[in-house]
């Protein structure tokens, strides 16, 4: 498998044609296209701009936050590489999505995992009261909240992403799909490692909660609504509350196609 890398230039120019398509046609979004878009050399200044003014009316300033994050970008390769995958596993999984353009300017659910990423990286640097500033602002303004320590992979699609939780010893690997209102936590007041550890492949329908140091295996599928504190062994579908294995399922990888039925 080639490199994600590889296919940078490729998106980086659909983004920016339709980026110039957009603010030829729509004269009231013709400033922020050339702001957010035309004006950067590369698709990370690009979303840290964008990123940027979402935060602008709090503490910090515009241009601080954007040299940040592109700080972060530049330094760290599996973050570019990580970005990159789930803006194309966006496009190819959400029916809603017809351009790589449309996440970076209107997603939260990809804008929230990019601020995500660099908090990331921060907390890793010992920089742990800025990693934590960032959650919180992406708390208040995106309504997803992951604690900086959480390990998210790439090709992540946070779908709607309205109330996503995520805890601090959580583990989401690549290629996993989650609705809206999913909460990975923990049952206890104890320290450690109490979180989900959620597997390549995973669809996590809306609504459910994962609570626990409980592994989703590979390729296995949450319906929507579910409380599930057990492991979910790989390629298994789980429903119910508390969630109860409802069969194999027929998919290797049932985050790619966003089938929700219990099969």
């Amino acid at each position: 498998m080639n490199d994600i890398l590889e296919k940078l230039d490729e998106v980086w120019g659909e983004i920016r044609k339709e980026a110039e398509s957009v603010a030829e046609k729509e004269p009231a979004l013709t400033s922020l296209f050339e702001d957010v878009i035309l004006s950067r050399a590369t698709l990370f200044e690009a979303i840290g701009c964008r990123i940027a003014r979402k935060f602008a009316a709090k503490a910090m300033p515009e241009s601080l936050v954007r040299e940040i994050f592109v700080y972060v970008c530049s330094r760290n390769e599996d973050v570019r590489r990580n970005i990159l995958r789930d803006i194309v596993a966006i496009y190819d999984r959400d029916p809603a999505c017809s351009s790589y353009l449309e996440p970076v300017m209107y997603f939260k659910g990809f804008q929230a995992i990019c601020v995500h990423r660099m908090a990331h990286v921060l907390w890793n640097a010992g920089r742990r009261h800025l990693a934590l500033y960032f959650q919180s602002l992406s708390s208040e303004i995106y309504g997803v909240d992951i604690h900086p320590a959480a390990k998210f992979g790439g090709g992540i699609l946070l779908d709607h992403a309205t109330s996503f939780v995520a805890g601090e010893t959580s583990v989401v690997e690549d290629d996993v799909s989650i609705l809206h209102e999913v909460t990975l936590g923990g049952t206890s007041t104890e320290c450690g490692d109490r979180h989900p550890k959620v597997r390549s492949g995973v669809l996590i329908g809306a609504g459910a909660k994962l609570l626990g140091n409980i592994e989703i295996g590979m390729g296995a599928k949450i319906g929507a609504g579910s409380v599930v504190l057990c492991d979910v062994p790989a390629h298994t579908t789980v429903a119910g509350v508390p969630a109860k294995s409802i069969c194999s399922s027929k998919e290797t990888m049932p985050s790619l196609n966003m089938n929700q039925h219990l099969e």
